[in-house]
Order: C-alpha cells, then structure tokens, then sequence
C-alpha cells in the first residue's frame, strides 16, 4: 500500500498545476463517449470541474489509510446518488480520467502511473457503488424553508423542514443543496448549524463575498419562507467524540461558526464534566453575525466559553487580531479535543498554530471553505 500511494501522490504532482486544463479534458472525453452524461450536469459548468478533482484529491490522499479511504468513499457514493449516477456512468468516468490524466501529463506519465490509477480507480468505484447500493435513503430530501434572516448584504441564516422522510446526522456533518427552482443541477456544500433534532429542522449560514457564488447569493437574496429546496446525504467527520474525556477547543471564523454551533448544541444535550472553549472570529463587528446566539448558549451551560475577536476593528470590544493568533495567546491546547471551522487561510493557519502548541494530530479536526 506504501508504493501504491506513493505512485499515486507522485504522479498528482504531474498535472497538480494544471487542474483547469484537466477538468476541461475531463469533460470533453466524458461526454463525446457518452453524450447522454451531459444531462446529469448544469447548464453552466463553471466549477463544477473543480468539486470532482476535490473528490479525486482527497480520495488520493486517503488511500494509503484503508480505513479511511473505504468510509470516505461509501459515504461520496451515497452522496453522488443525487445526480443519478449509475453503475454504467462509472466505468465511463474512469476512462475519461486515466485519457485526461495521461494527456495533461504527457511524457512524463509512466505505465507504473497508469497502472496505478486504474487500480485506485477500480477500488474507488467499487466502494462508491457499494456505498451508494447499501443506502436506503432517497437520494435527496425535499425540504420547506421556514425562516429566513439577513445579516447585512452577503450573509443569510436559514432554516428549512425536510419532507417526507426523516433526515439523519450528526453535529459537526454537512450536507448538499439544490435550488431546484433557481438553479437546477447546481449543488454546494453547507455546514448544518444545529444539532439533530425530531423536528426534521435544519439551519444553515450562508455567505457570498462581493456577490459572488450563484448559489449562495440566490440563498441570500431569491429564497423566502415556503419556497422548497432539495438536501442531500449528510457527510463530514468532524463530529463529536463522546467516548473522550478531553476538553474541547472549537475556533470559527465567519460561516464557519456553523458546525462549532452545532457541536456545541449537541454537546448540551448530553455534557456534565467537560469544558468547551469557543475562539469566534472576524473582520469587524459587524460581521459576528452568530455571536447573539452563542452567548445565549454560554448563558444557558457555564462549561462554555465563549471569546470574540476581530482583526481589522480597532474599536471592537473583545480580542483584537487574527482569531489564530487570539487562541495562540490563550493556550496550551495539548489536552484538548480540537475543532476548526473556517477560510482555508484561517484553518491553515490555526492548525499550525495546534501543531506548534504540540497538539496530536489525531485530536485535531477541521473543516474548510477552499482547498488547503
């Protein structure tokens, strides 16, 4: 498994530049070999290349981790039921692959390479089939939008009923979303912000900066109470160890307060004996649109901690600074159970910060907007 992996992350490094020029490939083999695959995709394609390199990345990244690697996998096929994939339309995407993979590397590629790929891509699929085969769920839920609040221009708290059958998850996991109505074929990924509940209730923060994300901003500025939207399977491991004893640090900037809020709800529901440090951070006051609710949360259970900050608000009442270096101040964290929400610059830079403070890796926890 060593080499395997070793050949896999090697030859990544080949076309890693040039992810653009191999999306386009990508897409072009797929659909002249099967034109029908086109309608499985929306209109516009426009990132769309960038969500299935995401999926590859990180399946290459997890494969010299069996254990890993296998619930990774079964959970992107329960998710990719969404767009009606079958088992045919696998066998067509590998072929597709392995062409733009050779094509963007040219010369470079070896027959150790390709052999490799289609043995990551044969364990990749065979687990995603069955992932998505053992699933009972439908393949998303229909969900009414109960409430809708703005905060400011580019950030919209949400909540929304799924229909019809019940929606399971866990604290800390996130889940796809379709407009079907605005934006038909288009899904993002978002965080839920609350804990589980018998309601069927989801929250979600949502934000665009400077108007961009076609989905975001129309769950901003087009969606209103009773309109529908479709939720996908629920992903994500950034979810509660309830076996550990340690202590909890959570530390969120901006939209990524999302699963620090659940977390910390789930853990209301049960928690006697630890604490919870919550590190909430921003660039000025205004923009710590989900600090009213925390603090009512602090209020309610004297185990949280709550600590604000802003880094470009010289007048703000609280810490003053990047939320990474408010929490380096506050440390050591080495006994805590870590959790990271946020930009990938601020998730970046609070895990080094961890790992500087001498935190094990396998105590740490995160989950960001962007690639790291």
């Amino acid at each position: 498994m060593d080499d395997f992996a070793r050949l896999l992350k090697e030859s990544w490094t080949l076309v890693e530049e040039h992810r653009e020029r191999l999306s386009g490939h990508f897409y072009a083999r797929l659909f002249r070999l099967d034109p029908d695959l086109r309608n499985l995709f929306p209109a516009e394609m426009t990132g769309q290349g960038d969500r299935i390199l995401e999926a590859i990345v990180t399946a290459v990244q997890v494969v010299g981790d069996p254990e890993s690697f296998d619930e990774y996998l079964r959970s992107l096929g329960r998710d990719h039921r969404k767009y009606r994939v079958e088992a045919a339309h696998y066998e067509t995407m590998g072929v597709a692959l392995l062409d733009a993979l050779r094509s963007i590397a040219g010369g470079a590629w070896s027959l150790e390479y390709d052999q490799a790929w289609r043995d990551a891509y044969a364990a990749i699929s065979e687990r995603m089939l069955a992932g998505a085969a053992a699933d009972d769920n439908p393949p998303f839920w229909h969900a009414e939008v109960l409430t809708h609040q703005r905060y400011g221009a580019d950030t919209a708290v949400l909540t929304c009923r799924a229909l019809q059958h019940p929606l399971s998850w866990q604290a800390g996991q996130y889940v796809s979303v379709e407009l079907p109505r605005h934006l038909p074929r288009v899904w993002r990924t978002y965080s839920v912000a609350n804990a589980p509940n018998d309601d069927n209730v989801l929250e979600f923060h949502v934000r665009t900066p400077q108007g961009a994300g076609w989905l975001s901003g129309a769950l901003i500025r087009r969606v209103k109470p009773g309109d529908l939207i479709r939720v996908a399977a629920p992903m994500g491991s950034m979810t509660l160890d309830r076996s550990s004893q340690r202590d909890i640090l959570c530390v969120a900037g901006g939209v990524g307060l999302a699963p620090i809020k659940a977390l910390a709800e789930e853990l209301a529901s049960y928690n006697r004996t630890r604490w919870m440090h919550v590190f909430y951070g921003a660039r000025a006051a205004a923009d710590l649109y989900g600090l009213a609710a925390l603090r009512e949360l602090m209020a309610a259970h004297p185990w949280l901690s709550v600590t604000a900050a802003c880094s470009e608000d010289p007048d703000f009442d609280g810490e003053l600074g990047d939320v990474p270096d408010v929490v380096s101040r506050y440390g050591p964290w080495t006994t805590h159970d870590c959790y990271v929400s946020g930009s990938a610059r601020m998730v970046r830079a609070t895990l080094r910060v961890l790992a500087e403070d001498g935190v094990p890796p396998e105590h740490t926890r995160y989950d960001t907007f962007g690639n790291l």
